[in-house]
């Protein structure tokens, strides 16, 4: 078999990303036509199939997901390469002021920050947590990683990641109180939840007092008008809340109940002005960011 043409992989994995030959197209500045032709020849030359094709999108076949894996850590070895080289001419140093949601930042962002100012000693990081939509135009921040697709139009936008929401409750709270066995159960639960009127970006945050269209939305034990919050009751022992993956991943307090029940998912957009696209600092936190998300996804 001949060796894999890096055009088409490097199309094959934005593909994959976008899970859309449409939005693919757009962001390599090509045709669905011409995309699609691309992945055909990839196809014919593996001799399989990378996608199922659905009228909502395309999903990666078991081989699509080897390719994927091997795309996503030879694409990220290569900035790393870029980066140092880079860095060898011209070393990145400043102020770069990030932002991000409140929970995003703090349980996701923050850890990692460390690594990378090992990596750029000369960067000095500033993190504002907020769950409004600071204006970066008026330079409230440089950079944002949000929760939405941010509507600034005058912004540069790479999505991240895709969050996915499950039901959590902690073990104690199990152990006293049992676990839901099906949607209808929730009504005979403590359920923790999203205080007040939630930003509109958070679309259907409470979706676990509705889940299963009872009759009428059911009633919350607590409230709290802050993700992290609810995280910290329902860690607590509390009770039952709808969360995102990434709060609560390899906690051993913490289980996923109602696992077969899927929460809205949600795009994670990085976001930051044209006139800093060139800049250094922003360029090598951008990258870091793109090679963290790739890690922690496996």
């Amino acid at each position: 078999m001949s060796a894999l043409d890096w055009d088409k992989l490097r199309i094959f994995h934005a593909v994959a990303e976008a899970g859309s030959l449409t939005h693919a197209g757009e962001q390599l500045g090509l045709s669905q036509s011409a995309v699609s032709r691309q992945i055909g020849a990839l196809e014919t030359q593996l001799n399989t199939s990378l996608f199922h094709r659905h009228a909502r999108g395309l999903i990666l076949t078991e081989q699509g997901e080897l390719l994927l894996r091997t795309a996503r850590e030879i694409f990220s070895r290569l900035a790393v390469a870029e980066a140092m080289i880079a860095d060898s001419k011209d070393k990145p140093s400043g102020d770069l002021r990030v932002t991000s949601t409140v929970a995003f930042g703090t349980i996701w962002l923050a850890p990692r920050i460390k690594e990378f100012m090992d990596l750029y000693p000369d960067i000095r990081i500033s993190l504002v947590v907020d769950d409004r939509e600071l204006d970066l135009s008026m330079r409230e921040a440089d950079v944002a990683i949000r929760m939405w697709k941010p509507t600034q139009s005058d912004l540069i936008q790479r999505k991240l990641l895709t969050v996915h929401n499950h039901l959590y409750a902690s073990v104690d709270y199990v152990t006293r109180h049992g676990a839901p066995q099906a949607v209808e159960d929730l009504d005979r639960h403590r359920l923790v939840v999203y205080g007040e009127t939630a930003p509109a970006h958070f679309d259907n945050i409470n979706w676990l007092l509705t889940v299963g269209e009872p009759s009428r939305p059911r009633e919350p034990i607590f409230t709290v008008n802050n993700v992290y919050g609810v995280m910290q009751a329902m860690v607590s022992g509390l009770g039952v809340a709808a969360l995102p993956d990434y709060m609560v991943q390899g906690n051993p307090r913490v289980v996923r109940v109602l696992p077969n029940v899927d929460g809205p998912n949600f795009d994670t957009y990085l976001a930051y002005p044209e006139e800093l696209r060139n800049t250094k600092r922003l360029a090598v936190f951008r990258d870091f960011l793109l090679r963290k998300v790739a890690d922690w996804r496996y």
